[in-house]
């Protein structure tokens, strides 16, 4: 199975993590992640930066991390997610850091994380949020233990799913911030319907994220309900990321260069 090789990957890191006494929290204040959005405010766009994927292979090494800091904080992002995983999206933790060194923008960190080693782990960064895997953590008591101790450092935790099963498991455990994953991480298929289906149960009071498979404003602008759209590959893929980025923020048709 996918997750699987993915708990096996992280594996060494964990025991590493677990070794160690824990670093000390990042004393730098933390930008608010996704704040409500205004009555008539659009949907806002979380920029990712990712080098590689299961899915795809390579995507990008033209950008560094401050290089696309810079870029992102141009085109309009609400926010930045940054992949931090090494052996399958070629990311690092060090990235959250240099990201925040050109940028003001919340950053997300997205990776596969089921431990508290990591959480903590995660708090010394810059890092306003932190991804968490309904998927990774089935039982719900795992996920609301990393959920408490998220918040407990001042982070904001998004907590992804797939389908109405895990929805309930994330509400169990007490998520606010919901990212809806069109990508079923067993498969790797992506199916657009699953966020235009899921949306139908969103509750006054949460935030909604939606993820894979975005590349054009017409899709932005079929987002009904949520409060952001999460995007990469198509930004990393693009041979204008800036311009593309505008495009889906504002949508301008017109991509601009020079970025």
């Amino acid at each position: 199975m996918n997750l699987e090789r993915f708990r096996i990957a992280k594996a060494p890191e964990i025991a590493r993590l677990r070794a160690q006494p824990p670093p000390p929290p990042c004393g730098s204040p933390r930008p608010p992640f996704l704040a409500p959005r205004a009555e008539g405010g659009g949907i806002r766009i979380i920029a990712e930066y990712k080098r590689a994927s299961p899915s795809r292979g390579a995507i990008c090494d033209n950008y560094s991390p401050e290089e696309i800091a810079g870029i992102y904080t141009g085109g309009g992002a609400a926010a930045i997610s940054v992949l931090t995983e090494g052996p399958h999206f070629r990311g690092e933790i060090d990235f959250l850091r240099r990201v925040a060194s050109r940028t003001t923008l919340p950053l997300l960190r997205k990776d596969f994380i089921f431990d508290e080693a990591q959480v903590r782990e995660t708090a010394s960064t810059p890092a306003s949020a932190l991804l968490l895997i309904v998927a990774l953590t089935p039982g719900g008591g795992l996920l609301r233990d990393l959920r408490v101790l998220t918040e407990s450092f001042g982070m904001t935790a998004v907590v992804e799913i797939f389908d109405e099963h895990e929805l309930d498991i994330a509400r169990e455990a007490g998520a606010s911030v919901i990212q809806v994953n069109n990508r079923n991480l067993e498969t790797l298929v992506v199916d657009a319907s699953v966020t235009q289906r899921l949306v139908a149960r969103k509750l006054g009071g949460e935030r909604w994220i939606a993820a894979s498979g975005y590349e054009t404003r017409a899709q932005i602008d079929a987002l009904a309900g949520y409060d952001a759209a999460l995007v990469g590959t198509a930004l990393m893929a693009s041979p204008d990321p800036g311009g593309l980025l505008k495009q889906l923020a504002t949508g301008n048709e017109k991509l601009e260069t020079g970025n």
